[in-house]
């Protein structure tokens, strides 16, 4: 028997099976691992005037050259590291993404340490329970919030870069503190 097609978010219709993979199976999953929080900041930071199509054909790339997200290691990369990394085509070679990624992961572990995990500090941010949506198309779904603007603004209060509103709404969609399928998703019904 033929599966019916499945409603998705406009954004999903690229037809690439790892685009569809990721709308179907994880954006707007509800993250509580800080490894996982650490990953999206890397790449929500990297896609940064990019596709996120791009990132997501690179995202193996980062996981090997970032140490599969462990902040830890990556808060210790030095000069030698980061250089090896500008000659990595796995990743986005930006000379001040991965400088970024590099301070952010140093951030990263003095939020940890200060709230007992990343996750604890961003899920305050949304009164511990995500903020569900209920947009009918693709065209209401706004690039910031109030939350967005709130958390950006404390993240770069602490020294973190590319974390600015727009790149902070992505995190908190991926991530699932901000559930923004359309109502005719058939992912919707499942995450409410």
């Amino acid at each position: 028997m033929r599966e019916t097609k499945k409603n998705r978010c406009g954004w999903a219709g690229l037809g690439k099976p790892y685009y569809l993979a990721y709308h179907d199976e994880e954006w707007g999953v509800p993250v509580h691992d800080d490894r996982r929080h650490f990953e999206f900041l890397i790449l929500e930071g990297a896609q940064a005037g990019l596709s996120w199509d791009t990132i997501l054909r690179k995202r193996e790339g980062y996981r090997q050259a970032f140490d599969q997200f462990d902040p830890e290691i990556v808060a210790r990369y030095g000069q030698e590291k980061r250089d090896a990394l500008r000659l990595d085509a796995g990743i986005v070679r930006n000379r001040l993404k991965i400088k970024s990624a590099v301070q952010n992961a140093r951030i990263f572990l003095t939020i940890q340490e200060e709230f007992g995990s990343f996750d604890s500090y961003i899920w305050w941010f949304v009164q511990d329970k995500p903020i569900i949506n209920a947009w009918q198309s693709m065209a209401q779904v706004p690039a910031t919030s109030p939350e967005s603007d709130a958390l950006s603004k404390d993240l770069k209060k602490r020294g973190m870069s590319f974390v600015g509103s727009t790149i902070i709404y992505a995190h908190l969609q991926a991530t699932g503190l901000v559930m923004d399928h359309t109502t005719d998703c058939f992912r919707y019904a499942e995450l409410i």
